[in-house]
C-alpha cells in the first residue's frame, strides 16, 4: 500500500507538463487513428494539443521514437476501474473490509495500470466513485485516462416511465456524462431481457431529451432490438444478437461494443477469486464458458454487417486493469478484424461515439495531444500493442521507456 502510495503521489511530479515551446516527436510510422499511415512522420505537440503533422522526419526530435509507432492514445468504451481483489485475493464486494479511502487507492492504481497500457480515455457505466476519479485525473492530482461516467446505472425495472426519467434528469445533476441501462440479464442469468419496451422508450427519449447518451447492456437479441427501437445510442455485448439486430442496429445508426474474450477469459482465469460471490457460481462459469465461441462468431458476423459501426470496449473488471489490448488481440487473432479496422475502432470511431471526435482518436492539429508509442507496426502485428513504450496525454509524458 506504501508503495502504491508513493507512485500516485511522485507520478504527476515526474509527468512533463505541458511546455511553451514545442514538443517534437520523430516515429519510423504515425498512424493518424482514421486508416493512414505516415512512414517516418514527425508531430508536434505545443501545450495540450497537437499542432503539426509532417509525412517526413523534420526538426530536432525532443522524443526521438525510433524504431516505434506512433498512434493516438487508445479508448476503452467499457472499463470498470473501481473493481478490484482485496487483499484477502477476493473480488472487493461491499462488506469485506476495506474502507472507501483503501478502495479509492485501488481503483487509482486501476487507473494508473490503463493509463500506462496505452488507454488515455475509458468509458465507465457506473459508479458514484467515478465522479471523484474524473475529476482528480482532469486536476492532475493522480495519473489516469480521462474518465466518462454514467455514475450508477439503471437497472431496476420494477419503476414506472415517469420514475425512470426523473432518474436520468437526477442523474445529470449529479454529473453524470452517459446513462447506462440493463436491458437484460447477465450472461450469467441468460441474458433473457429485463427492461420492458416502454421501460426503454422513456429512459432513451429523456436522456436524448436531456443531451445525453445511452449505453444498454442487451444479450439476447429482442433486448438489443427494444434498445434501437426505443432510439439509445450504444449496445454493449451482444452475445446473442443474430444477423437481423445486427442489420438494425446499422439501419439506426445505433454503435455496437461487443466483447470477444479478455472479460470472459478474466473471468474464468480468476475463478477462485470471484467464485460463491453473487451469480459468479458452477452455473455462471458454465455459461461464460459457453459465451467465448458465441461471441467470436457474433463479432466475426458484425464486421462483416454493412454500415456497422463496431466500436472497443473491454468490459474490463478486477483482473483486467492494463490488459486492456488483449481483447483487440483477440478480435485480430480470433475474430478475423484486420489490424487497422481494429485500432480505428479504439480511436477515431471510439471518439466518435463518446461525441468527441473533434479532441481525442485521431492524430491532427488542433487535436489534444493523447498519444502512445508501440514497439513494432500493429498494422502488421497486432499484438505490438502489448508493447506500450511511451504515453503522452494532453501533451504530458506519464510513460517514455524509449
Amino acid at each position: 500500500m506504501r508503495s502504491l502510495v508513493l507512485l500516485l503521489v511522485a507520478a504527476p511530479l515526474l509527468a512533463q507538463s505541458p511546455a511553451m515551446k514545442p514538443i517534437v516527436l520523430h516515429a519510423d510510422r504515425v498512424l493518424d487513428g482514421k486508416g493512414h499511415v505516415i512512414a517516418g512522420g514527425t508531430v508536434t505537440v505545443t501545450g495540450d494539443k497537437i499542432s503539426k503533422v509532417d509525412k517526413a522526419a523534420t526538426g530536432a526530435a525532443t522524443y526521438d521514437l525510433k524504431g516505434l509507432t506512433l498512434l493516438p492514445g487508445m479508448i476503452d468504451a467499457h472499463s470498470h476501474l473501481t473493481w478490484y481483489f482485496n487483499r484477502q485475493g477476493r473480488y472487493h464486494t461491499n462488506g469485506d473490509g476495506d474502507t472507501p479511502i483503501q478502495s479509492m487507492l485501488s481503483t487509482a492504481g486501476n487507473a494508473y495500470a490503463t493509463l500506462m497500457a496505452g488507454f488515455t480515455t475509458i468509458q465507465s457505466p457506473g459508479s458514484p466513485e467515478d465522479k471523484d476519479l474524473r475529476e482528480w485525473i482532469a486536476l492532475g492530482q493522480i495519473p489516469g485516462p480521462r474518465v466518462i461516467t454514467s455514475l450508477n446505472p439503471l437497472s431496476n425495472n420494477r419503476l414506472g416511465p415517469d420514475s425512470l426519467r426523473a432518474i436520468v434528469r437526477r442523474r445529470k445533476a449529479e454529473g453524470a456524462d452517459v446513462i447506462k441501462i440493463f436491458a437484460s440479464a447477465s450472461i450469467r442469468d441468460g441474458g433473457a431481457q429485463t427492461m420492458t419496451d416502454e421501460q426503454l422508450q422513456a429512459i432513451c427519449s429523456e436522456a436524448k431529451a436531456q443531451g445525453l447518451r445511452t449505453m444498454v447492456h442487451a444479450h439476447s437479441s429482442e433486448s438489443i432490438k427494444a434498445s434501437v427501437l426505443a432510439g439509445c445510442d450504444q449496445i454493449e455485448h451482444g452475445v446473442f444478437a443474430n444477423d437481423e439486430t445486427l442489420k438494425l442496429m446499422a439501419d439506426h445508426h445505433v454503435y455496437f461494443d461487443p466483447q470477444v474474450c479478455l472479460v470472459f477469459r478474466n473471468y474464468l482465469d480468476n475463478r477462485a477469486k470471484y467464485d460463491g460471490i453473487g451469480n459468479y457460481n458452477e452455473a455462471g462459469f458454465a455459461a461464460m464458458e459457453k459465451a467465448l465461441p458465441l461471441a467470436s462468431a457474433m463479432f466475426t458476423r458484425a464486421i462483416h454487417t454493412p454500415g456497422l459501426k463496431v466500436i472497443f470496449g473491454t468490459d474490463a473488471v478486477a483482473g483486467a486493469h492494463g490488459r486492456n489490448a488483449e481483447e483487440l488481440v483477440c478480435r485480430v487473432q480470433a475474430s478475423g478484424q484486420s489490424p487497422i479496422d481494429a485500432i480505428t475502432s479504439a480511436t477515431s470511431l471510439g471518439a466518435e461515439a463518446l461525441r468527441m471526435g473533434d479532441q481525442i482518436g485521431s492524430i491532427a492539429p488542433g487535436m489534444q495531444a493523447d498519444m502512445i508509442a508501440v514497439q513494432g507496426d500493429p498494422t502488421k502485428d497486432i499484438t505490438a500493442l502489448r508493447r506500450v513504450m511511451f504515453v503522452m496525454k494532453g501533451g504530458k509524458v506519464y510513460k517514455n521507456e524509449k
